[in-house]
């Protein structure tokens, strides 16, 4: 029980920034162990069978010699424990006629080590694994149903929402992975990440990085066709299209192959799902750092054209609601498309752990509701078609005609 009891706080102060090791600081911690459970087995086996007194034993922490009864052993706290504390004190055990007595004072106060930790941040990691599994659950069901929508009606299909359609997909693939990675990686709470090293565990972090790093290329795709609509009105041809799928879908595959090729050949350890302190994460992180970055420049861009848009004195008159709408959508689109992340990312890994979590799985896991949402449910001229469809079939099963079921009009560039 203790032993549990241990590891799991070790893998809330794993965290902790101050803890400085060339290992992840929880993978060191059992690799310590492990070394020195073996120099106990060994030291077991070397002192045989011996009738009277207490045995040699490893209690998960610390290897305890052969006493006889009535004896009082002392041992100091464990080196490993300086890996985050600056343990000095010891630990003592009892030699009685019925075995070793338990540990006096316990670990975590002899070693100064506080048990409250473990409970709070198990509590906190585990509600927001809850929070997130849901929101990726919701966002995955209402995606699917937004693609079905896009993909039925013939008149729903253009330009616009065949890029809507790869960025729903993407959303749709980000919350699969996430539980796949969960299923695989965090099945079991005796599960050691830092020897688990298995092919099916390295495939999900590799799907993993691909899903994310894709979504955030088809919202730069996004942003790179909602800018083309306001400069211009230049038509997206199929080898434009083309061009979009090539940088949303193709761009990712280049540099997770060459992020594969590194670890293989250079730091091929673990499941590959540590990256602290590892320079071939750029690969990765660094093409993501840059779309958020021109997304970012995009959108303030797309603000500046917008606002001189609506000044009365530059546009017509009959044209002002259109950009109003334009104003409204791109206003609400802004924080779904990764601007907040600009923050994050010039941050070195370690900082303000819980808030990254927040916003990074609490609220990401609803980024794809929401631009579900907006992309597809609130979409005048997709409400329009539905309702249309649905008269449709009112009429063929009832006879009834509804004036409501009268042409609609494209009148949204979303």
């Amino acid at each position: 029980m203790f032993c549990v009891h241990i590891r799991r706080m070790f893998l809330a102060l794993c965290l902790a920034p101050a803890a400085l090791s060339s290992l992840h600081p929880e993978c060191e911690y059992i690799f310590q162990l492990e070394k020195e459970e073996r120099r106990c087995l060994q030291y077991i086996s070397e002192q045989g069978n011996r009738s009277t007194g207490c045995h040699p034993f490893w209690d998960a922490v610390t290897c305890w010699p052969h006493a006889v009864t009535g004896e009082t052993v002392h041992r100091a706290c464990p080196a490993v424990f300086s890996l985050f504390k600056n343990s000095t004190g010891s630990v003592s055990r009892n030699c009685t006629t019925g075995g070793w007595s338990r540990p006096f004072p316990p670990y975590h106060i002899a070693c100064n080590v506080d048990d409250d930790i473990p409970e709070t941040e198990q509590s906190y990691f585990a509600t927001v694994k809850l929070i997130y599994t849901i929101g990726y659950s919701i966002s995955l069901v209402v995606l699917a149903v937004a693609v079905l929508i896009l993909l039925l009606f013939r008149k729903l299909r253009c330009a616009r929402n065949f890029i809507h359609i790869q960025l729903f997909v993407t959303f749709i693939l980000k919350s699969v992975a996430v539980f796949i990675k969960d299923a695989t990686l965090f099945s079991s709470d005796d599960t050691n990440h830092c020897t688990l090293s298995t092919f099916a565990c390295k495939v999900s972090v590799v799907f993993c990085h691909y899903c994310v790093m894709a979504n955030f290329f088809w919202l730069l795709v996004e942003a790179l066709y909602l800018s083309s609509l306001l400069l211009s009105s230049f038509y997206h041809s199929r080898r434009c299209l083309w061009g979009f799928s090539l940088l949303g879908w193709g761009v990712p595959v280049l540099f997770i192959v060459l992020w594969i090729g590194s670890r293989v050949y250079f730091e091929d350890t673990e499941c590959w799902d540590i990256n602290e302190d590892s320079p071939y994460w750029w690969i990765i992180k660094g093409p993501i750092v840059v779309s958020i970055a021109v997304n970012f420049m995009l959108f303030m861009n797309i603000i500046r054209i917008l606002i001189q848009k609506l000044n009365p004195r530059l546009i017509q008159f009959n044209n002002s609601s259109q950009y109003r709408r334009l104003t409204k959508s791109t206003l609400l689109l802004i924080p779904l498309f990764g601007t907040h992340y600009m923050f994050f990312n010039f941050l070195p890994d370690y900082f303000n752990i819980n808030l990254r979590l927040c916003f990074e799985l609490c609220m990401g896991s609803f980024q794809g509701l929401l631009v579900a949402i907006l992309y597809c449910f609130l979409n005048q001229e997709v409400q329009k078609e539905v309702h249309m469809q649905w008269f449709r079939w009112q009429e063929r099963s009832y006879g009834v005609v509804s004036p409501a079921a009268k042409g609609s009009q494209m009148d949204t560039p979303f």
